[in-house]
């Protein structure tokens, strides 16, 4: 089942989409993070929807504003393509290959629930930045709350899955990361999710036999293709992410685990690290890029123009007086 958070005569709704592109609208909701948080696991979100079965049809998704499905109340942003990180390791750092503790754990980094972007929403380039970079990655949406879980637990508490659009400033990612910390705010001005929540049962199908989802994933720019991966290229499955994230902590319904960016041109900066040079150029304003899913959809993003930076001062060197 796929579900869209959409806006439409300016009110927030929540609907069931049809394979056409019709929506049914879920009687008195208006969060589908609320509804998931409400009805505790998939099992409960299909009872929820099936009311959508007894309502008139409402508008086709062509003539509403997609929402971003999900408001997280956190992101956590995991890096599991090998082919993404030694691509992005020597565009970034110029470093060649992987590092060995990658292949220890499932490593993520928590990202910024507050600037997340609908689905077709434009984007603006990130103050102070000129070297954009889309990242394509699928998420995975907790449906109840979980800690110290088992792999095999954790599948019973993710949800369903979105698109995910890890948006990076990679000349401030650069500068930041050689302190020791990060990525942080080149990674801070937006994520894009969508355009639906597709349940988990829905994608069962493309289940393979290590338990990783075989889903083609496609990026383009302007028109123009630069990058496809499948999903199953992942080292860790989404329920051994889960497991780790639970380790020691909470995972709470509504939370949301990227994948971590595909291989093979799924960001500008794993091509970049490739052939040692900017080709394809940094997303500038007017630039389109479009992502897609097997089984998900695709999210479709303009760049705009953005604000100038506030300017600070460098650090004061302090006399390191004591009282």
């Amino acid at each position: 089942m796929r579900f869209a958070a959409f806006e439409y005569r300016h009110r927030p709704r929540v609907a069931v989409v049809e394979d056409d592109g019709t929506l049914f609208p879920l009687p008195g909701v208006t969060s589908l993070t609320d509804l998931i948080r409400e009805t505790g696991g998939l099992a409960g979100l299909l009872a929820a929807a099936a009311v959508a079965q007894d309502v008139p049809p409402g508008p086709h998704v062509s003539q509403v504003r997609l929402l971003a499905p999900l408001q997280p109340s956190s992101v956590r942003d995991f890096v599991t393509f090998e082919e993404h990180v030694e691509g992005v390791r020597r565009s970034v750092s110029g470093e060649a290959g992987v590092p060995e503790q990658w292949y220890e754990a499932p490593t993520f980094y928590f990202t910024n629930p507050h600037a997340v972007f609908g689905p077709h929403d434009d984007v603006p380039m990130p103050p102070g930045s000129s070297v954009l970079d889309f990242e394509l990655e699928v998420a995975a949406v907790i449906g109840r709350d979980g800690r110290d879980l088992t792999p095999a637990q954790a599948q019973d508490h993710i949800v369903g899955y979105t698109i995910f659009n890890d948006w990076s400033a990679r000349d401030l990612q650069s500068a930041e990361m050689q302190v020791g910390l990060g990525p942080c705010k080149g990674k801070d001005t937006a994520s894009t999710l969508g355009p639906y929540l597709v349940t988990a049962d829905e994608l069962e199908p493309h289940r393979d036999s290590e338990g990783f989802l075989r889903l083609a994933l496609t990026a383009e720019i302007n028109g123009a293709k630069v990058g496809n991966d499948l999903l199953s290229n992942m080292s860790w499955t989404f329920e051994e992410m889960a497991a780790y994230a639970s380790r020691g902590t909470r995972i709470l319904a509504g939370d949301v685990l990227g994948s971590g960016t595909c291989g093979n041109g799924g960001c500008l900066a794993e091509l970049w690290g490739r052939s040692g040079e900017q080709s394809p150029s940094p997303l500038r304003p007017g630039d389109t890029v479009t992502l897609t899913v097997e089984g998900l959809g695709s999210l479709i993003t303009r760049i705009t123009p953005g604000v100038a930076p506030v300017q600070l001062p460098r650090a004061r060197r302090r006399n390191r007086e004591r009282p």
